[in-house]
């Protein structure tokens, strides 16, 4: 049996319900499950998909709740996450960021922004999912969830040796603390944001892996090697730099490891259209799933892909010939 490592990249609320439909729709093909992966890391958004993976909660339920509507499930969604947090975090703000930025310029001033909403939230939504038992502790198997220490200004991967020992429900609301839009996520005294702005993806951290992995499934919703069509601006500014750090990352990896396979599985190109401009957008999940699921089933049967799932997950009996094969 393959050791498999399993990473989810930051990407927002649409970037999440990417996820979440690509690994059902590999579940389906292969009969895989993503719990079974040997390490998982998460960083932002893939910080929340990778505690309801952890938790065996990867399931409909996850986003739509039974008699749901798209309407529903995006009121759901926004009225979770986007909880006000006020600003009453001004004077940590004056103190640790622009002190601290006047007498060395940086991150640090951005960073710790006063913003309108509460990554508590976040983490709140986390025990709404997984259950408060599983949210207040840590799960069983190697995973890392990442975030950016602010006054160290490094990162931090709760979960592996020399990190805070800490819960799920704070790991992820501080890798989803994204700057200027949610307030720092205070752990112990620290307060950390976003893991996201060293790197969406962070993998590199299987490393620390045990034996070494026979296969690696990276899924980046924000690192796209393509311009999309009609995309903004910013959206190639962001992709840029999840694709330079992905790919440092990988290059750290294969040098490590030389036979390892390695498998980025990228957006298809109806669900990024859903999926963009803006991936905070709460109405576009369920568009994002849906789309998800109807066109991986393409990505995934392609002679370059196919054969590498087959040798490290599986084939769910019945499933490879209804994936078909590309003409």
């Amino acid at each position: 049996m393959s050791r498999v490592g399993l990473v989810l990249g930051g990407g927002g609320i649409t970037g999440a319900a990417y996820q979440l439909a690509a690994l059902m729709t590999i579940e389906l093909a292969t009969g895989w499950h993503a719990n079974d992966a040997e390490v998982v890391v998460g960083t932002s958004a893939g910080a929340t998909v990778a505690a309801s993976v952890r938790s065996g909660r990867l399931d409909l339920d996850t986003l739509v709740r039974a008699g749901e509507t798209r309407v529903d499930v995006a009121a759901r969604i926004g009225q979770t996450v986007f909880r006000k947090g006020g600003h009453r975090n001004v004077a940590k703000w004056i103190r640790h960021g622009v002190a601290r930025s006047i007498r060395s310029p940086g991150l640090t001033f951005a960073l710790g922004t006063p913003a309108p909403y509460d990554a508590g939230a976040i983490g709140e939504w986390v025990c709404d999912q997984v259950g408060d038992d599983a949210a207040f502790s840590w799960p069983d198997r190697p995973t890392a969830i990442v975030a950016y220490d602010i006054a160290d200004r490094v990162r931090t991967a709760f979960g592996t040796v020399g990190a805070p020992d800490v819960s799920l429900f704070d790991a992820v609301s501080a890798s989803c603390a994204i700057p200027l839009v949610f307030n720092p996520h205070v752990i112990k005294g620290r307060r950390y944001v976003d893991g996201g702005v060293m790197s969406g993806t962070h993998a590199d951290l299987v490393l620390g892996s045990d034996p070494p992995l026979d296969f690696l499934l990276i899924i980046p919703p924000m690192a796209e090697s393509e311009r999309r069509q009609g995309a903004h601006l910013y959206e190639g500014i962001f992709d840029r730099v999840g694709v330079k750090a992905l790919n440092e990352e990988i290059s750290r990896i294969r040098a490590a490891w030389p036979d390892i396979e390695i498998l980025v599985l990228r957006p298809p190109s109806g669900a990024l259209s859903a999926m963009r401009p803006n991936p905070m957008n709460a109405a576009a999940a369920v568009p994002t799933f849906i789309r998800t699921l109807a066109g991986l089933r393409h990505r995934l049967a392609r002679p370059d892909i196919w054969p590498m799932l087959e040798r490290h997950l599986g084939t769910a009996v019945g499933l490879s010939e209804q994936l078909g094969r590309p003409a």
